[in-house]
């Protein structure tokens, strides 16, 4: 049997393609009809090149749900029918990461967590879509995915809520919240979050959620400052217009924001020769990742406060003012969402009407024309937030 699913082919070079249908390969595993999908803002980084280890024909996708259509003998909380999203994170649920609800630190889900060594000095957990690096999982952007450890991966949905109030909860919405969770925000806390871009939204949101009583957005397209605004009600600053730094000096009474969240990641978008420089230095590889983000938010946090960072680093960067940063007695905070951690606190978040996560949606397209999408969202087009891709 065969499916369409979206495959990658190198830099800028997505196709929608048949291939064949994923099988129950351990006891564990579920196979999931995929009923909505979509594209990450980190799947731009496969997209443009920068993630190491992927391979011609890899199937994309990290963020999906559907409905579960085959069990392993295994598998005990799922039942053929069953309405599930499935956290982007592989966890085992039983190694010592994942008894801490330290998901995307799983001991046992990634194979190829020997070539992480090298880098990281040691493995984490695999990722569907997300390159050999990552455990070389077949990705979500197609109609059928088989889901290794179903029973700590995918979360039972209500019937009655459609998928695009839910699907962000697989991925994005949870590594928003993960963002400002790592802020420990106080009563009166000021939060400011680089990039509005769909993980940024829901960092803002979240931040709220926790008890912000101030968030502000930074960003430089007028469509996602909008969203910012009427979304996550959040004040915001576009840096092409004023020195963001500068700016929230002005807007914290001279003190700093109390935490900073990069929602942007190893793309960030530089102005002036700091930019070109980054820009440069990445083209030929001289470092992985821009760290214009990381740079501005040591410099304009508050002294003693936090920096969250959830915008995926796949490398080394340059030029960091470790000085400001140890001085500053700033605290650090990072990795990859704990889904399976967040996943039911966010599904009663939606089922209240707390918030709405199909805000984030400002296209919908079917699963062929992925290749489309992914150049809507890469080069921001027509407003593109984010995509929804339906098999």
């Amino acid at each position: 049997m065969t499916m369409k699913a979206a495959c990658w082919h190198g830099a800028n070079d997505v196709r929608a393609e048949t291939v064949p249908d994923p099988k129950i390969l351990n006891p564990r595993d579920a196979i999931l009809k995929v009923t909505s999908t979509t594209i990450c803002g980190s799947d731009l980084h496969l997209y443009d090149g920068y993630i190491p280890t992927m391979q011609p024909g890899d199937i994309l996708g990290h963020e999906f749900m559907g409905e579960v259509v085959e069990i392993g003998s295994e598998v005990k909380q799922l039942q053929k029918g069953d309405r599930v999203a499935v956290s982007s994170m592989v966890g085992c649920g039983s190694c010592f990461f994942c008894q801490r609800d330290l998901w995307s630190l799983c001991d046992n889900s990634n194979p190829n967590a020997w070539m992480q060594e090298k880098v990281f000095g040691f493995g984490t957990s695999g990722i569907y879509g997300y390159s050999h690096l990552f455990g070389g999982y077949a990705g979500g952007d197609a109609e059928y995915v088989r889901v290794p450890f179903a029973d700590f991966g995918a979360l039972k949905l209500p019937q009655d809520i459609p998928d695009e109030k839910l699907l962000p909860i697989t991925d994005a919405f949870p590594t928003g919240y993960m963002g400002a969770d790592l802020c420990n925000i106080q009563p009166g806390d000021i939060v400011a979050v680089w990039g509005c871009g769909p993980v940024g939204q829901f960092a803002m949101v979240s931040a709220y959620l926790l008890g912000a009583e101030r968030v502000i957005g930074i960003d430089r397209f007028p469509y996602r400052l909008q969203l910012a605004k009427d979304f996550a009600k959040a004040e915001t600053i576009n840096y092409e217009e004023v020195d963001a730094g500068e700016a929230l000096k002005e807007m914290t009474g001279g003190r700093g924001p109390d935490a900073c969240i990069d929602a942007c990641g190893m793309e960030a978008h530089g102005i002036g020769l700091e930019g070109f420089y980054d820009e440069a230095k990445q083209a030929v590889r001289l470092e992985t990742d821009r760290p214009h983000v990381l740079r501005q938010m040591i410099l304009a946090c508050r002294k003693g406060g936090t920096l969250s960072v959830m915008g995926v680093y796949a490398g080394f960067v340059d030029k960091m003012p470790m000085g400001a940063f140890m001085n500053k007695a700033l605290t650090l905070k990072t990795g990859q969402m704990h889904g399976q951690k967040y996943m039911p606190r966010l599904l009663g978040h939606v089922i209240e009407g707390e918030v709405d996560p199909s805000a984030v949606f400002s296209h919908r397209l079917s699963l062929e024309d992925a290749p489309h999408g992914f150049e809507l969202f890469k080069h921001k087009q027509d407003n593109c937030v984010k995509v929804l891709l339906k098999p």
